[in-house]
């Protein structure tokens, strides 16, 4: 596995800077003076382009300058990551930095920019919660109950993705590493005709958003098993985790916000202090509930280091699973 610089990148997200400390206090008391954009790797309407629209307008509002959403779908958000790795480090373009930032940095082997070395951390946003759901015709009810028929009946699960190297995909791969099991994975090209098969019992069970999930689970078409975060969804209060069995299993689709490396920490300081308000506040935290989404407000070097240990944890299920990117 490619060794991170950790020391170096957490340094960095704590606060070193390059520029004389005038200057840097001077460009940052202006900033804003003009707009600034957010550029994402996702199209127009989906869960990560509410949340990029939603802090872009707490922030406009905030700081007086307008704060404009760029969609730059397409090549896994590798094509919008590498537009903000390329912009100027004057904070005026700043990355929706997203879980796939991760689990590219192993999957795609001539990427144009290492992200770890050249972005630096602002604020971590949120999560989105994924769930464990079987068909209700499945005879387990339980995630142990199904580690165990996995184990007894090797080769006749398979687990249902919305498409290679997804959220979906990489979770399912993280249960056969951690439960030592061997699920057969099928890539679909979209959600729908996966969540199809897995009610029809084409497929056995599937990693998905809580949120996508919840009219299927009320009306009694999927069986949920366990949400893949760290902690109980608000959503299916009543549902244990992944964790609850296998100590430490933690796989949810995660948001944040970053900029190129060198931007000023006066800027990066005072972003940080916006979003965080944000994600204080009661009406951004009802509109995050409303895509599934729970805030996790922290430090550019709370968010830094999480960058560091997905791309690590990811990296390791990528080569374990021996996932290909097309």
């Amino acid at each position: 596995m490619m060794k991170l610089p950790r020391r170096q990148f957490l340094y960095l997200a704590a606060g070193a800077a390059a520029l004389p400390a005038v200057s840097r206090f001077a460009h940052a008391q202006a900033y804003p003076s003009r707009p600034v954009r957010i550029i994402h790797g996702f199209a127009a309407g989906g869960g990560a382009d509410i949340i990029a629209r939603l802090i872009a307008q707490w922030l406009s509002e905030r700081l007086g300058q307008p704060f404009v959403v760029e969609n730059r779908p397409g090549d896994a958000t590798n094509i919008a990551t590498e537009a903000v790795v390329r912009a100027p480090a004057d904070g005026y373009t700043l990355l929706l930095a997203t879980s796939p930032n991760a689990t590219n940095a192993t999957l795609y082997q001539k990427l144009n920019f290492n992200f770890i070395r050249e972005i630096a951390p602002i604020a971590f946003i949120g999560r989105l919660a994924n769930v464990m759901e079987v068909n209700p015709a499945f005879p387990a009810k339980t995630v142990p109950e199904f580690i165990a028929f996995a184990k007894a009946n090797p080769g006749k699960i398979s687990f249902a993705s919305a498409g290679n190297a997804t959220a979906g995909h990489m979770s399912g791969e993280l249960f056969n590493m951690m439960a030592g099991v061997s699920m057969a994975h099928v890539a679909y090209r979209a959600t729908a005709p996966a969540v199809t098969d897995l009610i029809g019992g084409q497929v056995q069970v599937m990693f998905e958003n809580v949120l996508a999930s919840m009219e299927y689970i009320r009306a009694g078409k999927l069986r949920p098993l366990a949400v893949t975060t760290g902690t109980r969804s608000a959503l299916l209060p009543d549902i244990p985790t992944v964790a609850d069995f296998l100590p430490g299993f933690e796989s949810s689709p995660w948001f944040g916000v970053a900029v190129p490396k060198d931007t000023p920490v006066e800027i990066i300081g005072r972003l940080n202090r916006e979003i965080n308000a944000a994600l204080a506040d009661p009406t951004i935290i009802a509109r995050l509930a409303d895509v599934g989404a729970t805030p996790s407000a922290g430090s550019p070097a709370d968010f830094g280091k999480h960058i560091v240990d997905e791309t690590e944890k990811w990296g390791k299920v990528v080569k374990f699973a021996g996932v290909k990117v097309d």
